[in-house]
């Protein structure tokens, strides 16, 4: 179920239109004169293709997590990838630490991107690209100091992407996404800085504090889940003006 009502103005997505031989172009390229918009936490195939229309270039499609919001079956997930449109990039993100298992996940569900929200086995990046070659990998880093600068320069070279959000893997129970958190941004802001690879940044973001945030980071894209929910429902209204917010940063 969908909350709030349909916007007039729809916008299409952006992530095929910023693809420039390379799987992710650099924002400070010509071709990247935009900020790409992640929506995650799809619970149902309305939702997502809602979410494209209204301009999203990416869904996020949560499976089996510790904790957090978003969770839903393998087999919706494999759905929601098969009915949207192939502009749009499929996110699934998966607690799984080993090559093996999240091979066979996203052999499952197909997804076009694995969102790997936790530490992986050693070499796991590496066996993921010689068993998917075609699979975009995005590594999380859950930004909780000025360790997570060298993490991330550690790991960029190995993915596609590095998305930045505000989890605790070292939790008893783990957090390994979706806290409606901020982190530091100014310790996001180095890692951009710093990174090889293209840079997503999450954690409790919303309509009013996107554009500060890309002023403050300058991520080549965004990433909410909860800042575009009412009552657990993707809303409208929400999604719309963080888009409209988004944009207006371009």
């Amino acid at each position: 179920m969908l909350s709030g009502l349909h916007a007039t103005k729809l916008r299409a997505p952006q992530f095929g239109a910023r693809e420039t031989g390379a799987i992710f172009c650099r924002p400070a390229t010509s071709a990247c004169m935009s900020t790409s918009v992640k929506i995650c936490c799809m619970a149902s195939i309305d939702e997502a293709l809602t979410a494209i229309r209204l301009g999203a270039a990416a869904i996020g499609l949560v499976s089996r997590m510790p904790s957090g919001p978003g969770p839903i079956e393998e087999d919706l997930i494999a759905q929601i990838v098969s009915a949207v449109p192939s502009t749009a990039d499929t996110f699934l993100l998966t607690s799984e630490t080993t090559a093996a298992h999240i091979v066979a996940q996203q052999r499952r569900t197909r997804a076009s991107t694995l969102q790997l929200v936790d530490h992986v086995e050693e070499g796991a990046h590496h066996a993921i690209r010689a068993s998917l070659p075609n699979v975009k990998i995005v590594q999380v880093i859950h930004v909780t100091g000025e360790e997570s600068i060298d993490e991330a320069i550690a790991l960029a070279a190995d993915v596609d992407a590095l998305l930045l959000d505000s989890g605790n893997p070292r939790l008893a129970v783990k957090e390994l996404g979706g806290t409606g958190r901020r982190h530091d941004w100014s310790i996001s802001r180095r890692i951009v800085e710093s990174s090889a690879a293209p840079v997503y940044l999450a954690g409790g973001l919303n309509a009013s504090n996107v554009a500060e945030a890309i002023e403050t980071v300058a991520p080549f894209g965004v990433d909410v889940c909860s800042g575009v929910r009412t009552n657990g429902a993707l809303d409208i209204q929400k999604v719309s003006a963080f888009i409209e917010a988004v944009h207006g940063t371009d």
